[in-house]
């Protein structure tokens, strides 16, 4: 048995899970629009392991999505993932956030484009195959007209996550199709969580850091 703690903060989707041996037990996530990790991670914590009838004892790894996404986000998730980890003396798994992002559909044919909004219109993006195996790096990039035309011209992209929002009506290619309503969630952190146990691909805990693919810049509040 293989109890796994999940968590998700890498974008406005606060997300948590326990799943064994890659399968999901319980899960709770909340994404209305606000950054509220700060307050809802813990008290999501707890819940989920009230509802699996599993206490932090019995977890093996604590595993948290390292980005990209939200620079405060990240913090949050990687600072909480950390702490649990120090304290229950378990390893610390990362999981890529795009990857769990792409996972949330399957498509027989084509290619998946998951996005996170990096602000403006620019997005962080990376493609997988119909088996998720990833066949382009991870990178920041302005959305035009014509990005990804050269991939659209041959095949059908799936294009999904809040990034991807600001593109339709952008990209208009008649093999783009966009996927609404999805997120970086827990629940599909689980089986790529268990997999990595199984092979120990686990972080040092006090060295990781997240990968925020940009540095971070701080927006200035609006004057009153």
């Amino acid at each position: 048995m293989s109890i796994i703690l999940n968590i998700e903060t890498a974008t406005k989707n606060c997300s948590v899970s326990i799943a064994n041996n890659g399968e999901v037990l319980a899960s709770k996530e909340l994404n209305n629009g606000n950054y509220s990790h700060a307050e809802k991670l813990h008290p999501f914590i707890e819940d989920v392991l009230k509802e699996a009838s599993v206490s932090l004892g019995e977890i093996v790894a604590v595993a948290v999505s390292k980005g990209p996404g939200s620079y405060t986000g990240l913090r949050i998730g990687v600072s909480a993932t950390k702490g649990l980890c120090f304290s229950f003396d378990v390893p610390l798994i990362s999981i890529d956030t795009l990857k769990s992002l792409s996972m949330n559909i399957k498509i027989e044919d084509g290619l998946i484009v998951p996005m996170i909004d990096a602000r403006r219109m620019e997005v962080y993006s990376a493609i997988y195959d119909k088996n998720y195996n990833q066949i382009r790096e991870i990178k920041a990039e302005v959305i035009n007209e014509n990005s990804f035309k050269e991939l659209l011209d041959h095949n059908k992209i799936y294009f999904l996550g809040d990034g991807s929002d600001k593109c339709n009506g952008i990209i208009t290619h008649e093999n783009a199709i966009f996927v609404q309503d999805k997120f970086p969630s827990a629940k599909e952190m689980a089986l790529l969580s268990f997999e990595k146990y199984k092979k120990n691909d686990i972080e040092d805990v006090a060295y990781f850091e997240p990968f925020y693919l940009k540095d971070f810049v701080a927006i200035p509040e609006k004057k009153r």
